[in-house]
């Protein structure tokens, strides 16, 4: 009985939870209960942008809220433990490197957008559950095609085709594709390459992440703003629902309720069709992280096991008639008869050992901290007598600890395949922080004979920002009471040309009315140890070009002060400050009551 209350209690629980999360949504971003429809705004899809309208069949299911391993989403190895996630709750580590690589792309491409990886997560939850179940692939593909039901009409959109089958193998109708589901139309204008190989492709979650960023993003959205982060969502289906689980699955991911997960977990994939049948659990073939389900060796129910027959016995020889020679030209029935030599396909290219690889390009790149290379390593495979090899698969690799050089997915080791040309292309590559030089290396998979190319690459350090106006963001202080708190948030903005700058340091110090000399009492802020200090160091400002100030006092000191705030480009900002005089203290009447 015991076990059966705790257990109610729990479902009592997790249901509570996803009420209540369901409402907080809807007051967040005012969306009315499910089974309502949009309204007509800016987020309904154009003729020429189909993507909300009905495309395919979402995973509506909402989180289980009940904690599990908190702080571990977005961590390596997040999820572990005795409540460790499953292939239905976790992410994929291949598609959260997808959507935070995509995030801090857009962070850079779109600055003005402010989307958080965890939406892109959301999308790709409701989506594909992040193509868990299809054979996610360490380089963002997938082993087996993730596509909606064809777009014919009646309860779907009617999308006739507009790729030519290219991405979704229909040339009739067109077909939602990839772990996001974009609809190819829609992909042509909003395609994205997200991990720098030179091709769009919405079946590479990567390329399909960073997609969605875009989509999401536009019409300048900013989705800081929960008005334009509802028009985001709905613009990707107009459904009220699917505006609740996507950001359910949001901030789940924000709270860090959800850990990783290996991209081969066993799972049961969602199918965007509809259709259901034969999508059991999947799970990994041996040795090559895809998704196949074992074959069954039990009898069927309901059907009966033939019973085994005693095999007939072989005719004993007549020792009267003489044993026949067998014939030469005939073939004996006992022995099993030899297969042919396949002969070699004359419109197939016989493929031809590496003998060397040559570099294609520069051989010494160079680009600034945090920036992308423009450079992309190029080789060509060549045989012994010279001609280019193709489908071998060459390696590129970034050699050494000390860079935090990556290419775009965050690995330092990358495998592509030549072409008909014999050349094959490594993705883009992403500076650290740290300045330095690396080598960028490409060797052939299996052949330790042939020379390795080396690329060398250059970091050089980022410019020191720079400022030209800084500026108070709100409304000035109010007046306090001596030996009060200061209960007003000072936030300074810090831009170059009208632009946010990032990385911009400060130093306030408590001055006097006219904010030019320094002074010694008066209002205050707490250094590490809780004493007084007239005089901070802050730290520098964060992406948005802002930085707040920590929480100031006033002694018992009245009168005017500023906070003097200097930037190291010498761009100064007064913050008027007033302590009022104390209030007088009442004295007891000495008047005799009548």
């Amino acid at each position: 009985m015991k076990i059966l209350r705790t257990r109610a209690a729990s479902v009592s629980r997790q249901g509570l939870c996803t009420a209540l999360l369901v409402a907080s949504l809807t007051a967040a971003v005012g969306v009315s209960p499910p089974h309502n429809t949009a309204g007509a705004d800016d987020s309904s899809p154009r003729p020429s942008d189909p993507q909300g309208k009905p495309h395919g069949v979402p995973n509506l299911a909402l989180p289980d809220l009940a904690p599990k391993n908190p702080g571990n989403a977005g961590k390596p190895g997040g999820g572990t433990g005795g409540d460790a996630p499953d292939g239905n709750t976790g992410i994929p580590k291949t598609a959260l490197a997808a959507y935070q690589n995509a995030a801090r792309l857009a962070a850079t491409q779109l600055p003005g957008c402010h989307i958080p990886w965890e939406l892109i997560a959301g999308i790709g939850r409701v989506e594909s559950v992040h193509a868990g179940g299809y054979g996610l692939r360490s380089d963002g593909s997938t082993e087996k095609p993730i596509r909606g039901p064809r777009l014919t009409g009646g309860q779907f959109a009617e999308i006739r085709d507009t790729d030519k089958g290219r991405w979704d193998g229909d040339t009739e109708y067109d077909r939602a594709v990839g772990p996001t589901q974009f609809i190819p139309s829609t992909w042509e204008m909003s395609g994205a390459d997200g991990n720098g190989d030179g091709i769009k492709d919405p079946n590479n979650i990567f390329d399909a992440a960073l997609g969605t960023a875009h989509y999401l993003c536009a019409n300048n959205r900013d989705l800081n703003s929960s008005a334009d982060l509802d028009k985001a969502v709905l613009s990707y289906n107009q459904s009220r629902e699917y505006v609740t689980a996507v950001l359910a699955w949001m901030r789940t991911y924000q709270s860090g309720n959800v850990g990783t997960v290996p991209d081969n977990t066993p799972t049961t994939p969602h199918n965007p069709a509809g259709d259901t049948s034969g999508t059991g659990p999947t799970r990994p073939s041996p040795g090559t992280g895809s998704t196949t389900t074992p074959p069954s060796n039990k009898p069927s129910p309901g059907k009966q096991t033939p019973t085994p027959q005693k095999p007939t016995p072989k005719p004993k020889p007549d020792p009267q008639k003489p044993t026949p020679k067998p014939d030469p030209q005939k073939p004996d029935p006992q022995k099993p008869t030899p297969k042919p030599e396949p002969k070699p396909d004359p419109t197939k290219p016989i493929p031809s050992p590496v003998s060397r690889l040559e570099r294609i390009g520069a051989a010494k790149w160079e680009t600034t901290a945090g920036e992308v290379f423009e450079e992309r390593a190029s080789v060509k495979a060549r045989d012994k007598t010279g001609k280019p090899v193709v489908g071998a698969r060459v390696v590129f690799e970034i050699v050494g600890e000390s860079t935090e050089a990556r290419f775009l997915g965050g690995s330092k080791k990358v495998t592509a395949t030549t072409l008909k040309d014999g050349i094959a292309t490594s993705p883009s590559i992403l500076a650290g922080a740290t300045a330095g030089q690396f080598p960028l290396r490409a060797t052939v998979e299996g052949k330790d004979g042939v020379t390795p190319i080396d690329f060398n690459a250059t970091v050089k350090p980022a410019p020191a920002p720079h400022a030209d106006k800084i500026e108070r963001v709100g409304n000035e202080c109010a007046e306090v009471q001596p030996n009060s708190p200061f209960t007003c948030k000072v936030v300074i903005q810090a831009s170059k040309d009208g632009k946010a700058v990032a990385g911009i340091g400060m130093t306030a110090t408590v001055a006097s009315a006219n904010g030019e000399k320094a002074v010694e009492t008066g209002p205050y802020f707490k250094d590490k140890n809780g004493k007084p200090v007239r005089k901070f160091d802050l730290d520098k400002t964060d992406g948005n070009g802002q930085i707040e100030l920590p929480e100031f006092f006033a002694d018992n000191l009245s009168g005017a002060f500023t906070i003097r705030i200097v930037t190291t480009d010498d761009q100064v900002l007064l913050v008027h400050l007033k302590v009022l005089a104390p209030k007088p203290t009442q004295q007891p009447s000495t008047t005799p009551k009548t």
